[in-house]
């Protein structure tokens, strides 16, 4: 399984537009070779380098396993966006209070859909995704404020 965007490459600069700098748009995602017996993908979006530890920008789960792209600024339809550690749900874009940080978008094909809530938190999704992972695949893109 792969995940990739067409607005940068693995371990690369994520342009300021997909940032709290510019936007915070959803940058185009597109995945490949998704498992056949998937019944949902979900995505994780993480910044490791943060100071706190893993802080999650973005959880977007139930996404149909047939859907080959996340479009620039667009949630699939019947996706449902968890609650990341802004304590909203939508995507919260790169913000380093210093340095360049790594942005891992990782995505997960499951052999359920997880229907959780919109209010679900980080850890109701991890445990949530136990047992069920069939494929997981990730995205690194860098960002460092100017």
């Amino acid at each position: 399984m792969k995940i990739y965007s067409p607005v940068f490459k693995n371990g690369s600069p994520i342009p300021a537009k997909y940032t709290c700098d510019g936007g915070d748009v959803i940058p185009p995602l597109k995945f490949e070779e998704i498992p056949e017996e998937a019944k949902s993908l979900a995505i994780i979006y993480q910044d490791p380098d943060s100071p706190n530890g893993d802080f999650v920008h973005w959880i977007i789960f139930d996404i149909g396993p047939q859907l080959a792209e996340i479009k620039e600024g667009e949630v699939p339809a019947g996706a449902i966006e968890g609650t990341n550690d802004f304590g909203n749900s939508n995507y919260g874009g790169p913000c380093p209070s210093s340095g360049s940080h790594r942005y891992v978008f990782k995505l997960h094909a499951l052999d359920i859909k997880l229907g959780l809530t919109a209010q679900a938190t980080k850890n109701e999704f991890r445990n949530a995704l136990e047992n069920h992972i069939l494929a997981e695949a990730e995205v690194i893109g860098t960002y460092q404020r100017q």
